[in-house]
């Protein structure tokens, strides 16, 4: 009877690192139809996507009515799954189906009874989503344009900018992000801003160099200027 038992087990042990096996090897063979830079793109994609989950969690705590604004049984969780899981839902009933920088002038409406936080991070993460050209993994054959990266980089800042500035009628922050606490300020929002928008600028000159293209560098005022085409 145990030697049966041994014999099992020893099976079982085979059948298991066969599997690992078949997994490490198709791991494998996904790679090489990866360029270094296709890896490279990935790695920022999860990096901006952590990012984005991060800044999704903060200011859900630093706005708890804006959650309770959403349907019965909605959590922060819920909406992280909303917005970065895979794929990628980019149609929300609540916000009209608008997506990407369209969602954005709901955050900011004063007449827009629904949850606040989720039209913002909807803009902020569809914008980014359409930089990659809405994929979240690359191969050889994908393209992935510099301008685009860029540009996502330059509407973060205005986004940042709204966030600090517009206020409804009766002088109140829409969303509110950093504050200041017994004299000491809290920059924890603008430094993770400014961690988003260096990862994709760092990304669209990596993509320029590698591409040999030019990126049309535009300074405007984040305060009057349009948002760029993505």
């Amino acid at each position: 009877m145990a030697r049966t038992a041994q014999i099992v087990t020893l099976i079982m042990a085979l059948a298991l690192s066969g599997c690992v096996g078949v997994q490490n090897k198709e791991l494998r063979l996904q790679n090489l139809a990866k360029s270094d830079v296709d890896m490279i793109v990935d790695q920022h994609i999860k990096t901006i996507n952590a990012m984005s989950r991060e800044l999704t969690i903060k200011l859900y705590k630093r706005n708890p009515r804006e959650l309770k604004k959403a349907a019965a049984g909605t959590t922060v969780e819920t909406r992280l799954k909303q917005l970065l899981s895979y794929p990628r839902p980019i149609s929300h009933r609540e916000l009209n189906n608008l997506y990407g920088v369209d969602a954005l002038k709901l955050a900011f409406d004063e007449e827009y009874q629904g949850d606040r936080v989720f039209a913002l991070m909807v803009a902020i993460t569809g914008m980014v989503h359409a930089s990659y050209n809405y994929r979240e993994e690359f191969f050889m054959l994908n393209e992935i344009d510099s301008q685009k990266l860029y540009n996502s980089a330059r509407n973060l800042e205005k986004i940042a900018w709204q966030l600090h500035n517009f206020k409804t009628s009766s002088g109140e922050l829409f969303i509110l992000t950093d504050s200041m606490n017994e004299g000491v300020i809290n920059l924890s929002y603008e430094r993770l801003f400014g961690k988003m928008i260096a990862t994709q600028d760092m990304l669209a000159e990596i993509v320029a160099q590698t591409t040999d293209r030019t990126i049309n560098r535009i300074v405007l005022s984040v305060a009057t200027a349009p948002f760029l085409p993505i």
